[in-house]
């Protein structure tokens, strides 16, 4: 039995002056009119679990209005061990504890992971590539120490080469800090693209069972040396990387070293980082065709449902636990097939919090096993 969360508390968070859940069992569904704040309650959680958040706010923005502090407080037990995870928020600082012992964000990423559902994921089919990559790296995050330690050293590094182009700062101020930028940046990129691979080929798996159709679903990825080349006048000689290369740092830091000799001045020109992981193309190709230009709404949403629960397996499989699964206000947003789909990996195993307006989207079965929150009555409680 994995960890399960028994009980949440906010203080001064989001919406909340004061909110406590007790008693949580594997299925949990927040009722109430729309700004009610079933949407915190999923954000709450999910900063504790996977210490990042959906919406990407500032901290200012999750401590409630009036107040200089804020606290989420999750307790978990798989049976054995309560874990007891609180997480502090302050004038721009937010400081993390497990049972009274103060631990980093990447301390707490991983122990109890989450999948986040929300409709703006309906932006990694139809978005951009910064979407997807963000995606990935999240689900990375949570699997591994590691690669949150080398994307958050990369994205230090990308910051201040950037502020330094964008100064027009000396060449050699610039070249030093690309010895750290290849550095991170390759590590960075065997990571991304191992993920990569496991993912692409679960989704393809996933979107075929969910399509019901003969067509196909695959991934690219296309590196940023690749990308610029292909746009640009570089030499076919050098050492490019072919696909099963990937995976070694070395021939990564030496392909990066090339591109950045030859894109160096088109950088400078245009005051900001081109060569790296932050400029690679993640595409979804829906029989061979570019999913964000020609996929239909029912397809970009088949696609993302396969990538979502591509996500819960990678956590099974690599963590060997289940993950907490969070679904904000997506039932509506999907039919009556893919429900179903997504139903299926509604189990006792699988704890799982879900918002909606209203009981209409949810089937008689799923709601017998359900815990159901009005939080339109419990307005007044807060």
């Amino acid at each position: 039995m994995g960890l399960k969360i028994r009980s949440i508390e906010f203080r001064d968070f989001r919406s909340y002056e004061r909110f406590r859940l007790d008693g949580i069992g594997d299925l949990t569904i927040f009722i109430g009119r729309n700004a009610i704040g079933k949407t915190n309650i999923l954000e709450g959680i999910q900063l504790v679990t996977s210490a990042t958040s959906f919406r990407h706010p500032q901290i200012a923005q999750v401590i409630r209005d009036g107040n200089d502090e804020g606290r989420v407080v999750v307790n978990a037990t798989d049976g054995n061990r309560d874990l007891t995870t609180e997480l502090h928020l302050e004038a721009g600082k937010r400081r993390y504890s497990v049972n009274g012992k103060g631990k980093t964000a990447a301390d707490v990423r991983g122990v109890l992971p989450a999948v986040t559902f929300a409709p703006d994921d309906l932006d990694l089919a139809k978005g951009s590539s910064s979407v997807r990559r963000r995606a990935l790296d999240e689900v990375g995050m949570q699997l591994n120490r590691n690669y949150y330690v080398i994307q958050r050293d990369f994205e230090k590094a990308l910051r201040y080469k950037n502020r330094l182009l964008k100064e027009e700062a000396a060449p050699d101020l610039v070249g030093a800090i690309d010895e750290t930028l290849v550095t991170c940046g390759a590590q960075l990129f065997c990571y991304r693209h191992a993920l990569y691979r496991k993912m692409a080929a679960l989704v393809a798996d996933g979107y075929r069972d969910i399509a019901r159709s003969s067509e196909s679903l695959s991934m690219s990825y296309l590196p940023s040396w690749d990308y610029l080349r292909g746009k640009g006048d570089a030499p076919e000689e050098g050492p490019w990387l072919e696909e099963g290369a990937y995976a070694r740092p070395d021939e990564v830091r030496e392909t990066m070293h090339a591109a950045l000799a030859v894109f160096g001045a088109e950088e400078r020109q245009r005051r900001r980082a081109l060569v790296g992981p932050h400029n690679d193309k993640l595409v979804f190709l829906v029989s061979g065709r570019d999913a964000s230009q020609f996929a239909s709404q029912g397809q970009q949403r088949s696609i993302v449902l396969a990538w979502k629960l591509a996500e819960v397996e990678m956590v099974r499989r690599t963590l060997g636990t289940e993950p907490v699964l969070l679904l904000d206000d997506v039932m509506s947003e999907l039919d009556a097939d893919r429900r179903d789909k997504l139903v299926e990996n509604v189990t006792s195993a699988t704890q799982t919090f879900i918002t909606a307006t209203d009981l209409s989207p949810f089937n008689g079965e799923l709601l017998a096993r359900a815990r159901v929150v009005d939080l339109e009555r419990e307005e007044g409680e807060r």
